[in-house]
């Protein structure tokens, strides 16, 4: 088996070096790893043994940044070194202050996992809820390095918990703890023989919590705002605007911000296409808003968990494709939510429905009714907020085991 995974190694490698060409994001993911042994050891000082946190991409690194911060705030002292999968996380997070090194992670081959370990000999090594490899993952065991996962979620359909799932179970016995979701989660690790396993919940919400409690403000969006009730549209793709294009006219008395998953040129002239009287927020700074502009369109990444601040209610995108994105970013706020159909991988989604703090829609008209619902509904808002405050707390249990 292991030589079909290193197949898919290189295959994947190879594919990525082709697509980088023509693709921006494939480009990034190679360059990036270029000369990386290099850049980590002028960086990285071995005998520090820092504690090496991975993230897949910018969700999970919002995801674990709680036990992050917490640890150094314990103890500021303490080196820890990032590294991403994804261009989307390493792009947006690379001048991260609290980490002392942030880097692509070198592809998954027996020699370079051997040789990461060898340049950063971590202390320990901290995964948030995903991401398996099996050089690296073994190899932290053969050096008796302590390697947790947390938020870890897990689900029967899963390889790990199916006949031909031997290999998959390797790599899991490597992990020293894991820190998952829920019960199931647990109750499934177990069904294998996998015992050290606490329920600590989802450090996401320790996250949402904190950042809810003191957001940063926003004067360009405050502006636009004004004393409009905001209806904000964020993580959205081309079938969620495509739903959205009839509510501006429906709710003049209405702002709307839309925030898209992709801020590509030819992703934001599409949007423009279906909302033409949109103003982007590129341009707000240089002309200004006195209030007259109705819809706002967020022509850049990083703004979005601070923009639910302004909202009343939220449409969540993604629900029409792959899956819906971050609801809890917006229910910390105590704003309802709406989104697509795909939202059955997503507890919280399903906790907030039942919580009556969210509703799933499937074309136009339902979106406008679910709005209705919402946009006078302060028990649904209340809702939202203690649904959040009631499940924070996994950082602490999680420092309490590892440190």
């Amino acid at each position: 088996m292991i030589w079909i995974y290193n197949i898919g190694i290189a295959l994947f490698t190879v594919i990525t070096e082709l697509a980088s060409h023509f693709n921006q994001k494939a480009k990034l993911f190679t360059e990036g790893r270029k000369k990386v042994f290099e850049k980590i050891s002028a960086q990285v000082d071995p005998a520090d043994r820092p504690i090496w946190f991975h993230f897949a991409s910018l969700g999970e690194f919002e995801q674990g940044r709680p036990v992050l911060e917490k640890i150094k705030s314990i103890n500021p002292a303490q080196k820890i070194i990032i590294t991403f999968f994804s261009p989307s996380g390493y792009e947006i997070r690379k001048n991260y202050i609290e980490a002392d090194a942030i880097f692509y992670l070198p592809m998954d081959t027996a020699a370079k996992a051997q040789k990461f370990l060898t340049l950063v000999n971590p202390s320990m090594a901290i995964f948030t809820k995903y991401e398996f490899w099996f050089h690296y993952f073994t190899a932290l065991r053969q050096k008796q390095i302590p390697l947790y996962l947390i938020s870890g979620i897990f689900r029967p359909g899963q390889a790990f918990f199916k006949w031909y799932g031997g290999f998959n179970r390797i790599i899991l016995k490597c992990v020293s703890h894991f820190f998952v979701q829920n019960q199931e989660s647990a109750s499934l690790l177990k069904s294998i023989g996998i015992n050290e396993v606490s329920v600590s919940g989802d450090t996401r919400f320790d996250r949402v919590y904190e950042h809810a409690a003191k957001p940063k403000k926003l004067a360009e969006i405050e502006e636009f705002c004004g004393e409009f009730p905001v209806f904000i549209a964020g993580s959205t793709w081309p079938a969620d605007e495509k739903i959205l294009s009839a509510f501006p006219e429906r709710y003049p008395d209405w702002k709307l911000i839309i925030a898209p998953h992709e801020v590509n040129e030819q992703h934001i002239q599409d949007i423009e296409k279906i909302f033409p009287e949109a103003v982007k927020f590129s341009r707000i700074r240089d002309r200004g808003t006195k209030h007259k502009d109705q819809i706002l369109l967020i022509d850049n990444i990083g703004m979005l968990s601070s923009l639910y601040q302004y909202g009343k209610v939220a449409y969540i995108g993604g629900g029409f494709g792959a899956g819906i994105h971050n609801t809890l970013e917006a229910a910390a706020f105590g704003i309802p939510v709406i989104f697509g159909p795909k939202y059955a991988k997503f507890q919280e989604a399903k906790d907030l429905i039942a919580e009556n703090a969210a509703i799933s829609i499937t074309n136009e008209s339902k979106l406008l009714s679910a709005f209705e619902h919402f946009k006078t509904n302060e028990k649904a808002s209340a809702n939202a907020k203690n649904y959040v405050t009631s499940k924070k707390g996994a950082t602490e249990m999680i420092i309490a085991k590892i440190s």
